[in-house]
């Protein structure tokens, strides 16, 4: 399975996602779930994707033969007039794919049940970030609620509703963001590192920062350690209940 969240700042984006896939408790390995495309000073994108590997890495193949087209008229990411029109862009090679393989996976086991977050900024407008169905439609980021996760999210849930704010700081938002991951990481053996995260300042047009973290990374185990500290701090000062 996989894990994958972002979130939209006025500062920028930041986002994340694990690198463990799985067919069985005896078949696990890894393979990279977020994909950049950039033109410096122009536009940044950044796609994440959980579910079916065939199905997601089919989509993203079909995304980078678009850009291989000579033909102008054929709509990709490097055209696409803002971030909704690339967001319709993937949406499109979705539905494409779900046209060629949809039918035999719905009658497996395993469904069409990909979801893929897209995210980025296009020169004339602020960042964005979109949520976007197997079905092709989509949803996007907002001020109230910044943040969009997919895979097993719920774990790592709880501390992006109270903490997560539109006005943090890109260090504060990667920081939630790998609280998130180490809530989840502890709970769901289907997550797994190295998780992939990458920060898009605002206006830069550009990755300001792309990092691979694994097991022995040095901030991520102080990160973890600290916050499995300040927990048990908070639980023993607070009132017991009364019996």
């Amino acid at each position: 399975m996989t894990y994958a969240v972002a979130i939209r700042l006025k500062r920028g984006l930041v986002f994340a996602a694990d690198t463990r896939t799985n067919a069985g408790i005896d078949n696990i390995s890894q393979y990279r779930k977020l994909q950049v495309w950039r033109k410096p000073g122009e536009r940044v994108l950044v796609l994440m994707s959980s579910g079916n590997l065939a199905v997601t890495q089919s989509v993203i193949s079909m995304l980078n033969e678009a850009l291989d087209d000579n033909d102008p008229g054929t709509p990709n990411l490097f055209n696409a007039a803002n971030m909704y029109r690339a967001a319709r862009v993937v949406g499109d090679a979705i539905r494409a794919e779900r046209r060629i393989d949809g039918e035999a996976l719905e009658a497996s086991s395993l469904g069409f049940n990909n979801q893929f977050i897209l995210g980025g900024q296009i020169k004339g407008e602020g960042p964005r970030l979109f949520q976007i169905y197997p079905e092709g439609n989509f949803i996007e980021a907002a001020v109230d609620t910044p943040f969009l996760q997919i895979g097993e999210h719920k774990y790592g849930k709880p501390i992006l509703d109270r903490v997560a704010r539109s006005d943090m700081r890109l260090g504060e938002a990667a920081k939630l963001i790998l609280l998130s991951f180490d809530s989840t990481l502890r709970s769901n053996l289907s997550v797994g590192m190295p998780i992939d995260l990458v920060v898009c300042e605002a206006d830069v047009l550009d990755v300001a920062r792309e990092i691979r973290i694994g097991p022995e990374d040095e901030y991520f185990r102080k990160l973890s350690g600290a916050w499995s500290e300040a927990l048990r701090q908070a639980f023993t000062t607070i009132e017991e209940f009364e019996v």
